[in-house]
């Protein structure tokens, strides 16, 4: 069993870990950073205070990362009755619903793609290969996308059924 100091230190590498990965797909660090000490945190709640403290950074980059991955919807602030701090935690069912946006983005795509190639009408297939490929890309997702989060909807259910 690992010590306090040992687990500790894995969780602030596993912290760090995740703002280099949030880096590495083009969003801020601290964005990162903060979704990773969020994801670990215990109690789940926490103010932007402790988030500040755990990270040793600013209140300012607290406030724009929280605000920012509020905006994707990663996270939720939440108030506790009787205290007038504000508190952040992990949004249930943030990737499901982050999912559904991407899936109606994917319509979004083809029907622009879809658009294109009516102002293409009559060019040659060498004109048009970028536009088809793309309302064949996004066609196949946007069909198959609903199919994969109903199966999930359904693991998911068996697993809470199963507790």
């Amino acid at each position: 069993m690992a010590s306090d100091n040992e687990r500790t230190s894995a969780k602030q590498r596993y912290i760090e870990e995740m703002g280099l990965v949030m880096e590495a797909f083009g969003l801020p660090r601290m964005w990162g950073r903060v979704f990773g000490a969020l994801l670990l945190a215990d109690p789940p709640e926490q103010t932007a205070e402790e988030l500040a403290t755990t990270l040793k950074a600013s209140r300012g980059s607290i406030s724009t990362a929280t605000r920012m991955l509020e905006q994707a919807r990663l996270i939720e602030r939440i108030s506790k009755p009787g205290q007038r701090k504000d508190y952040f935690r992990n949004k249930p069912g943030a990737w499901h619903e982050i999912t559904k946006q991407r899936v109606a983005a994917l319509g979004i795509l083809r029907q622009m793609s879809e658009k294109g190639l009516q102002l293409l009408d009559g060019a040659g297939p060498e004109v048009r290969r970028g536009l088809s490929e793309m309302r064949d890309y996004f066609a196949y997702w946007e069909k198959i996308f609903p199919r994969l989060v109903a199966e999930w909807q359904a693991a998911d259910q068996a697993k809470q059924d199963g507790n």
